[in-house]
């Protein structure tokens, strides 16, 4: 690894972390756990990708723990923007999914070493910082179930069980960053593009007075 490199993914939201020195362990912690899972990796491993002694790290960061609560209060962050901004847009229910399943699963593809650390190792957490983060994921579950259900209201989606879609939806979203290689077929934007559709057809999206659900 480069000790200079301030993103993984391209995500730009490590630049917001300060020191250089934070935010490298930060960056080798992302890899060594997308790579080797929280528990199998050490210190000693996050240290040695930043290019710094094991002693450097606990200057920064008191525990692997909190470094793993740093990078997913910071990935559920963006997630809920993501999700929340769709969810409030001045649009019809169907686009504001539309743009919702896009925008987040473009994010899983196009961040998805940052996305399996972030989604997948939540039970590794402290349980006083699992609990902050669960917060961040009900209100990004609230966001789509927002859409979903002012969607059926509206007419536009045809959805008896509003929660179980909301999962399914989100469930849909996330695995993006299990399979997504950057030398596959698709883009991200192509992925985002074809979840999109894919979901709009679940929901039986149908035109909105004066509209039509784009796809």
């Amino acid at each position: 690894m480069d000790s200079t490199a301030e993103t993984t993914d391209g995500y730009q939201a490590w630049s917001e972390v300060t020191p250089d020195a934070a935010r490298r362990l930060l960056v080798a912690a992302v890899e060594a756990f997308a790579e080797r899972g929280y528990h199998a990796t050490t210190t000693r491993d996050i240290a040695g990708r930043a290019g710094m002694s094991p002693a450097a790290l606990y200057i920064h960061y008191k525990t692997k723990e909190e470094l793993l609560h740093r990078i997913s209060r910071i990935g559920h962050d963006k997630a809920l923007e993501i999700l929340e901004t769709a969810a409030s847009a001045p649009a019809a229910a169907a686009e504001r999914l539309d743009a919702a399943v896009r925008s987040f699963v473009r994010w899983h593809a196009a961040h998805h070493t940052t996305a399996r650390v972030v989604q997948y190792e939540l039970d590794a957490l402290a349980p006083e910082h699992r609990s902050e983060i669960v917060a961040l994921r009900r209100r990004s579950d609230a966001a789509v179930r927002r859409i979903l259900s002012e969607g059926v209201r509206a007419g536009e989606f045809d959805v008896p069980d509003v929660p179980g879609t909301t999962l399914a939806v989100l469930s849909l979203c996330i695995d993006v960053a299990r399979w997504f290689n950057v030398d596959g077929r698709r883009t991200p934007d192509e992925v985002g593009a074809l979840y999109a559709d894919l979901v709009l057809r679940m929901v039986g999206a149908r035109p909105a007075a004066g509209t039509a659900p784009k796809r």
